[in-house]
């Protein structure tokens, strides 16, 4: 017998949101028949793909919830450790949505990137709280004897203290910089396998060899940037006139428009209030990258490049917002290997 529909549950629902609360509810039926034998597999057995992958997806999702209360109650020489715990949990989540993602139907699959979205901005906001804050100190307001009048043209104007530029982003990273050439190599890095930030570039070369943990690109204006393997996924927000040549497990792009994207990826990328974008095969080549993208997962190339999803544009017919850059305008490979890191030589 059908369950009953509760009295809020609006009659006209979709068929994928009714598809969806039952599946939900058939894994809760089979959790509590199993919570009475032994430790239960993190996998029921006879279940479809999709249903393994929400009930794996379920117990990632509490463990990053779990780390992230966690950071909150660090005190404050624990906090970092708290938070890259928390940052390896979400890491953790963002790979199973990616290695399933070709397998998951659209609601699963935005319902899974938008929990997996929000606790990333989590991290980033308890990152930015628990940060050490500078420690208020009375000054001493004992009266100076008054200076005599000073020619104002003899004054000498202070310098206005620059902004700090996207204090809640994490990792390493290239921030505030025009007309420059940026190399890092990942490989030799203190923090390997972190995350890196680009922000606030403008008219800039970028260079990243070896591998991070995660990307996050935030406002960049006519920048190429080349990457060599993300572990996780990468957030690119706020984006024009850019080209980027990166491999990752997940791409996420925000606002970009005339920018082009040579990519391999694991996941469908996917697109939002873009224009103008376009997507081609992975284009990059330096010494060493094949172990770079073997140790990556990402040494198969999946074809998913040209399978774009539009989060905008949910009619069947191809999106405006985006298309395939013509194999005539196509950049050829691009060998990175003597691009050097000046402070490591590398």
């Amino acid at each position: 017998m059908e369950p009953e529909q509760e009295p809020d549950q609006p009659k006209a629902a979709t068929a994928g949101n009714r598809k969806h609360l039952a599946m939900l509810e058939r894994l809760s039926k089979r959790s509590s028949t199993s919570s009475a034998a032994a430790a239960p597999s993190s996998d029921p057995a006879g279940a479809s793909p999709v249903e393994a992958f929400l009930s794996r997806f379920a117990t990632a999702k509490l463990a990053a919830e779990s780390a992230l209360s966690a950071c909150r109650a660090s005190p404050g020489d624990d906090a970092p450790a708290s938070l890259a715990a928390a940052a390896a949990a979400i890491d953790d989540l963002d790979r199973l949505v990616a290695e399933a993602s070709h397998a998951l139907p659209p609601y699963e699959l935005r319902s899974a990137l938008a929990a997996a979205a929000d606790l990333r901005a989590a991290h980033r906001v308890a990152a930015s709280e628990l940060r050490p804050k500078k420690s208020f100190s009375f000054r001493n307001k004992s009266k100076a004897p008054k200076n005599p009048p000073q020619d104002p043209a003899t004054v000498p104007v202070p310098e206005q203290p620059k902004p700090a530029l996207n204090a809640i982003l994490p990792g390493l990273g290239f921030r505030g910089s025009e007309g420059a050439t940026l190399v890092k190599d990942l490989r030799v890095s203190n923090d390997k396998d972190g995350d890196f930030t680009l922000a606030d570039l403008v008219s800039c070369e970028v260079y990243l060899k070896g591998k991070c943990r995660a990307l996050y690109v935030h406002k960049l204006r006519n920048c190429r940037v080349f990457v060599g393997a993300v572990l996780g996924s990468v957030l690119i927000e706020d984006v024009e006139g850019c080209t980027f040549v990166m491999a990752a497990h997940q791409i996420r792009i925000h606002e970009a428009r005339a920018t082009d994207f040579y990519l391999r990826v694991r996941s469908r990328p996917i697109i939002e209030d873009c224009g103008g974008v376009r997507f081609a095969p992975h284009a990059l080549k330096y010494e060493g990258i094949e172990e770079d993208l073997k140790d990556s997962g990402l040494d198969e190339e999946t074809g998913n490049w040209a399978n774009v999803d539009d989060f905008k544009w949910l009619r069947a017919v191809q999106s405006p917002n985006w298309c395939l850059v013509p194999e005539e305008d196509r950049m050829q490979i691009v060998d990175i290997s003597q691009v050097r890191d000046q402070e490591t030589g590398t």
